[in-house]
């Protein structure tokens, strides 16, 4: 097919030229890039990109279509979408249409034929930046102008405009075994799903919600979900978590919401340079001494005292208001905090993706710990939750 032409331009003027793909018109965004082979689908769909304008690595995108089950939510999120070659026909036997047309039908304005390698090459040195892509704009100057009045991500509170606007169940298969609060910051549907399938019925609530909220649904833990935007201007959150770690509740943290119960802990955060977003993280888990291979995506970090961003994560205890923490899991590429532990409080943290639609599941066991969290708490307290 015959595609009009488009133009990339980032914040420090690099241009790149290509053919629309998607919907005609003008977007802008963070540009990041994603190094996952497959799992398109649920990477548009992940509420965490909300406000970024995606680079997929691999050259081929779209070869096996779209269907209406690997959704992550009710929508794409993505700002923007930037392939090198788009598949002509996507063939798969769960397909239910082109992602092409999808893009088209949900007005998610994205570029092909773009040399993706070296516009990655360009943000793991520069670092992510603000990005525009269109496909009505033909002049650089003018699009690179608008790109620069675009916000940044930093200071971006954004999980207002993704979280549920009203809260909704997801019930435990088979026998229900333990309730579960979820505050939905930007959850993935995965997320409840892996929880449902060890027997927890999960109420997703608005990131609004407070302390009483949570308590009415008579739960027996707190999850706090992945998101977008900016941890520092979280604070709602963040004096939730604070009165869930003084409660004694169990809690569990993914992504942004390991960054929330980190500033609740008294942690800092800080922005990484281009961020982590793919499914072949290798991530160490401390406690076992396991390599995984885990899907991320996240662009701040936890700041841990004593662990400089690329320095070698030290083990040790820190003391907080709520005992001691340590680290647990650490990323293998740059040294990133991946994880956090409580030793008096039973809460712990992930920065990364154990719900892992499209893949890889080396981190599934974490719910598991969860379930035994709680499981835990409860026998400690002399209740069942049969």
């Amino acid at each position: 097919m015959r595609r009009g032409s488009a133009i990339l331009v980032l914040e420090d003027g690099r241009t790149f030229h290509g053919e629309a793909y998607g919907s005609v018109g003008e977007t802008s965004g963070e540009a990041v890039f994603n190094t996952g082979m497959t799992g398109y689908q649920e990477t548009l769909t992940d509420p965490s990109y909300h406000r970024q304008v995606v680079v997929q690595t691999a050259p081929h995108i779209g070869n096996t279509g779209v269907n209406g089950e690997d959704d992550e939510s009710g929508r794409i999120w993505v700002a923007g979408y930037v392939v090198r070659d788009p598949a002509r026909i996507g063939s798969n036997w769960r397909a239910t249409g082109g992602l092409e047309d999808r893009l088209a039908a949900e007005g998610v304005v994205g570029i092909s034929g773009v040399d993706t390698r070296a516009l990655t090459r360009h943000l793991r040195e520069r670092g992510a930046m603000r990005v525009g892509v269109s496909s009505v704009e033909t002049d650089p100057v003018a699009l690179l102008a608008r790109v620069r009045q675009a916000p940044p991500m930093v200071g971006a509170d954004l999980s207002a405009e993704v979280t549920t606007p009203k809260p909704y169940v997801v019930e435990a298969q088979g026998e229900h075994r333990f309730t579960v609060a979820a505050l939905d910051l930007g959850i993935k549907r995965n997320v409840p799903r892996r929880l449902a399938a060890r027997g927890v019925t999960t109420h997703v609530l608005p990131a609004h919600s407070g302390i009483d909220d949570l308590r009415a649904t008579g739960a027996d833990a707190i999850f706090l979900s992945p998101g977008p935007g900016d941890p520092a201007t979280a604070d709602g959150p963040v004096a939730l978590a604070r009165a869930v770690l003084t409660s004694g509740v169990p809690l569990f943290g993914i992504c942004f919401g390991s960054q929330i119960l980190g500033r609740a802990l008294g942690f800092g955060t800080y922005k990484l340079g281009y961020g982590h977003r793919g499914i072949n993280q290798p991530v160490l888990d401390r406690a076992t001494g396991k390599v995984e291979v885990t899907s991320h995506n996240h662009g701040f970090a936890v700041a841990f005292p004593g662990a400089e961003p690329g320095a070698v994560v030290p083990n040790q205890v820190v003391d907080t208001e709520f005992g001691g923490i340590e680290v647990s899991h650490v990323c293998l590429n740059d040294n990133v905090v991946e994880g956090l532990r409580a030793r008096e409080v039973p809460a712990f943290t992930v920065q990364y993706h154990p719900e892992a639609a499209a893949g890889p599941h080396d981190a599934d066991y974490l719910f598991d710990r969860f379930t035994e969290l709680i499981e835990g708490r409860n026998h400690s307290r002399g209740r069942t939750n049969a």
